[in-house]
């Protein structure tokens, strides 16, 4: 029986003639590990010695393990056959439970955040009568986080309009799109730098600024890693490399940012609005 599909054979380096693909080997998954465990102690460092020299090399690996893997990954799905319907359908689960594991991610941090603001006389301690407490004026949430607010939702919309225009065959509407959600995430990583350095309360300020640079710190860290994978996405539609049927990396960067817009909803909703002090800066 011919297995012979509209896609070519079914390929595997074993030569077994079935639709699984058999992952090569690599250095990739203990590298990043490694170097993963190396910014958590310079992380620790930093906080204890001041000291950014383990740091820095931790998160330049983790940059470098990030570019070569995201190599290997595209040079594979060009292979005739590799990425056949089954596979595609695993790394659409796989881009869904990741989504998953981040959404808990940010659920401790909410968490937090609740615990304290609810409960502020139950932190054991320090004494806080109200929250925000005593002395924290908070950013005015109707300027600048505003603002970062329609910057992100501005480019939830041409992302989805990229992924329109390539439904639809338009490839200068793909890279259009793209291009303006690459920009729009440039600018709203920016606009955070420009709030954190005009923040009205200091980094190591108590509970509070810990809570709040812990929280949109962490979702500005993902804006920059869903930036640069929309814009490897950029490249890669300008190189002709996405069609109709097969699109399966800009589709899950489509869906890692829908999470970002989204996680930013609920900050600038809980945070920034609902968690604003009655005295605000801004």
């Amino acid at each position: 029986m011919s297995s012979e599909t509209h896609e070519g054979p079914l390929y595997t380096s074993s030569g077994l003639k079935q639709p699984y693909h058999l992952v090569d080997p690599s250095p990739w998954p203990i590298v990043g590990a490694l170097f993963g465990a190396l910014t958590l102690v310079g992380i620790i460092m930093v906080g204890n010695f001041d000291n950014y020299t383990l740091l820095i090399i931790g998160v330049l690996g983790v940059l470098f393990v990030m570019l070569m893997w995201w190599r290997d990954v595209l040079r594979e799905s060009r292979v005739p056959a590799m990425h056949t319907p089954i596979v595609r359908l695993g790394l659409r689960y796989g881009m869904l439970f990741f989504i998953t594991s981040e959404v808990m991610f940010f659920v401790a941090f909410f968490w937090a955040f609740f615990n304290f603001a609810l409960f502020p006389e139950h932190v054991s301690f320090a004494t806080i009568a109200q929250w925000p407490p005593v002395g924290i004026h908070t950013d005015d949430p109707f300027s600048v986080p505003f603002l970062l607010t329609m910057i992100l939702l501005l480019s939830g919309t041409t992302v989805t309009w990229a992924h329109h225009c390539l439904l639809e065959k338009d490839q200068k509407g793909l890279v259009s799109g793209l291009g303006l959600t690459v920009f729009l995430g440039i600018c709203f990583t920016l606009g955070q730098l420009y709030e954190y350095t005009h923040s009205p309360f200091p980094f190591h300020g108590g509970i509070y600024p810990s809570v709040f640079f812990l929280a949109t710190g962490f979702h500005g860290f993902h804006v920059i890693v869903g930036t640069c994978f929309l814009a490897v996405c950029f490249f890669r539609a300008r190189a002709g490399q996405f069609s109709p049927e097969r699109h399966f990396g800009f589709e899950a960067a489509a869906w890692y940012w829908h999470f970002v817009d989204v996680v930013w909803l609920f900050l600038f909703t809980c945070v920034y609005l609902w968690g604003a002090s009655a005295v605000t800066v801004g």
